[in-house]
């Protein structure tokens, strides 16, 4: 069993409940970060001191307040984290059932549970912590049926942005300096029409915004 978890979690409520389930695990050295940018320093600070966490359970959505920080989402935080200590095992404990979230997160070999955050929710989390610690994968039943819908499409990191761009009201000029800026291939403006037209014929969309309302409803974006 795990001796050392990081929980990085926004809501008070979850880290309550989380920790409930971390001590009826016998679990007792147990860290909780607000805030992603601290989850870090207080994973980096334990490897420096060679008493690194043995377990990061990890939302992936974190609220914005006051404070500007540099890691803003539960995806980058495993990412630098699984980098910098790959024995790491991360749970991902969270709302979002997105099944291009879920195969993302899972296709980046950074991950070793998905639980959703649901009726049985802490449940779940409980049985993905007795698998993971046995070397064990692990998926909630929720999770595990967004997975295996027989229309689940795909989309590429490049798609995904520049559609996610879209709905959000950038321009193609703008999308292709936001695409320039996380180094995403390809990221020219002809590419990205190009693209987005092939995605308008794929779907059968008239329209862009009829093409965000369709992949939106498919949950691909």
């Amino acid at each position: 069993m795990f001796k050392k978890v990081l929980v990085a979690e926004d809501m008070d409520s979850i880290n309550q409940a989380v920790s409930i389930v971390l001590k009826d695990l016998g679990i007792a050295e147990v860290a909780h970060s607000q805030y992603c940018d601290q989850a870090w320093l207080r994973a980096k600070k334990a490897i420096q001191d060679n008493s690194a966490f043995d377990l990061l359970i990890c939302d992936l959505s974190f609220k914005q307040d006051f404070r500007e920080e540099k890691i803003n989402s539960g995806q980058e935080l495993i990412s630098i984290l699984k980098k910098e200590d790959p024995t790491l095992k991360v749970i991902v404990n969270s709302i979002e059932d997105h099944p291009q979230t879920v195969r993302d997160l899972w296709d980046s070999g950074y991950i070793n549970a998905y639980v959703c955050k649901d009726r049985n929710g802490l449940k779940d989390l409980k049985e993905a912590i007795l698998k993971v610690s046995n070397g064990l994968n692990y998926n909630s039943p929720t999770i595990e049926k967004a997975l295996k819908q027989k229309n689940l499409l795909s989309l590429n990191e490049f798609e995904i942005n520049i559609v996610k761009y879209l709905s959000n009201g950038y321009t193609q000029d703008e999308i292709e300096r936001e695409l320039k800026k996380k180094n995403i291939k390809p990221c020219s403006r002809s590419a990205i029409e190009k693209r987005l037209k092939e995605l308008r014929e794929e779907f059968k969309a008239n329209t862009n915004p009829h093409l965000i309302g369709i992949m939106k409803d498919l949950k691909l974006i």
